[in-house]
Parts: structure tokens; C-alpha cells; sequence
């Protein structure tokens, strides 16, 4: 299937954009290129760190015959699981490595679609195009969602869908500088925003949830749920993302869920 390449635009974009490329390539090298098989054979759609599971949370409902983009689609298995549902989805990606993952596992598995090399808030697609645009960690935290809403925005026709997921305010606000996530405040919530965690590569965005709020309402979504995920009772902690434990997020929703709707 064709490959678009197009430049994330604007100067911090580009600088932001280029970090998180050059992490998720490093990230694609170390772990994501090995793991990637593995998501692309589930039969369950699943959501995040503790694979959530979609027939539990019924956040999509049918997916069946819809276009879609992924912002932010990694390795692109959240992709592949949408196809094989019927959806027609684009995946879009900066980061090469990642892409060139989700072009060799669309070959061993004969799942095929569209993938689009650029910044996730600048993906050069046609506006009013899909009917659902998702992001599971992709977009969702590695762009700087001022940027990237207003381009979901753009994409989706109207009465379209916005679903993804990221990190709970919560969460972030119990991590230091340094170290996994406590059971201590440890920052303040007024600025959340930009974040570059110390000896860590790349730029992370959170923001409060009267942030996400405001964002959304002031690119025309009407916002349907909030999932606060709770890790299950059986859950271990992550190797790769030992950031936060089980036990913490047993406790306390270390991931959400945004479900979104643009207005008619």
C-alpha cells in the first residue's frame, strides 16, 4: 500500500516532532519491532499498559465500514485490528522505523492499508475524510494536543468520532522528576502541558482534565465518556513501562479514555 511523506510544519513542532522521532526509533530498535508482532495477532482490541479490553469497554461499537486515521499509529497494530473489523483505516506516523515495522507485518499477515509518514497534527489528508479518528499513546501524548485536536477536527465529517487514550492528570501529577509514579503529589496541575522528563528522549504533552475540556469544546466536540481504567486484580507491571505498578494503578487510573463527538 502507498507511503505519503509530508514535514511536520512550524518551528517547535519540527523541533518536538524530530525528538520524538529519533526517541521512537531508538524505542522501535530496542523493543517496539520485536513486540509488534505479537499486538498484530490479537484477536481482542485492546487499550493500553493494561490491555483494557474493547468487548469490556465497547468505547468503538462498530467499527465496521468506517474510514478511519490513527494519529500517532506506531507499528500500526491498532490499525490492523480496526481492518480486520471492516474499517478502512490510514495510519500516520513520523517515525520511519515504526512504519517500516507496520509495512513488513502487512506483508506477513496480508492485512493492507494506507500509511502516512508526518506529524500527527499536520498529516496533509483531506478535510472531512473519516469517520473516526483514534489515538491509543500515540498522538494522544507525543503531540501537542493544541495542534493535533484542531487537525482531528479538521479531518472528521461531521458527527464523526474522536476516541483516545493517554495518561490520567493523576498520574502524572504522583511522578517525579526522577522515578515511578508515588502516592504523593508532585508537581503542580496549573501548567500541565509540555513535558521533558530528565535522562528520558523525546516530548511528552499532558494536560487537566478542564484542559482537555476546553480544548475539545473549542474544536467543536461534544464529549460522550471518560474511561478511567483500572488495572485488573491479576495485572503485573509492565517491563517496558515500569514507570507506573500494578499496585498503583490498581488503586488509582494510571490511563483514560476520551470518546468525543464533533458537532452536527
Amino acid at each position: 500500500m502507498p507511503l505519503v511523506r509530508i514535514k511536520p510544519l512550524g518551528a517547535q513542532a519540527s523541533s518536538d516532532a524530530a525528538a520524538n522521532r529519533d526517541a521512537w526509533t531508538q524505542a522501535n530498535a530496542e523493543y517496539t519491532d520485536q513486540n509488534a508482532a505479537d499486538n498484530w495477532a490479537l484477536d481482542e482490541i485492546t487499550w493500553g499498559v493494561w490491555a483494557a479490553e474493547e468487548s469490556t469497554l465497547d468505547v468503538l461499537g462498530d467499527v465496521s465500514g468506517l474510514d478511519v486515521v490513527e494519529l500517532g499509529c506506531g507499528t500500526a497494530y491498532f490499525s490492523s485490528w480496526l481492518a480486520r473489523r471492516g474499517a478502512r483505516p490510514i495510519g500516520v506516523d513520523i517515525t520511519p522505523a515504526q512504519l517500516e515495522t507496520a509495512r513488513r507485518l502487512m506483508a506477513e499477515t496480508g492485512v493492507e492499508f494506507t500509511l502516512v509518514e508526518a506529524d500527527g497534527a499536520a498529516t496533509g489528508l483531506p478535510s472531512a475524510s473519516c469517520d473516526l479518528v483514534i489515538s491509543e499513546y500515540g498522538a494522544s501524548i507525543w503531540v501537542d494536543p493544541y495542534r493535533w485536536i484542531p487537525e482531528a477536527a479538521r479531518l472528521l465529517r461531521p458527527g464523526g468520532r474522536l476516541v483516545f487514550l493517554c495518561n490520567s492528570p493523576l498520574a502524572v501529577l504522583c511522578t517525579p522528576d526522577l522515578g515511578p509514579v508515588t502516592e504523593t503529589l508532585q508537581r503542580s496541575q496549573f501548567g500541565m502541558h509540555r513535558f521533558e522528563w530528565p535522562g528520558e528522549p523525546g516530548v511528552e504533552f499532558h494536560l487537566s482534565h478542564s484542559e482537555w475540556i476546553g480544548v475539545l469544546r473549542s474544536n467543536g466536540f461534544e464529549i460522550e465518556r471518560l474511561v478511567e481504567i483500572q488495572a485488573p486484580v491479576d495485572a503485573e507491571t509492565h517491563e517496558y513501562y515500569a514507570y507506573v505498578t500494578a499496585e498503583w494503578a490498581q488503586r488509582w487510573p494510571s490511563e483514560e479514555i476520551w470518546s468525543a463527538r464533533k458537532a452536527l
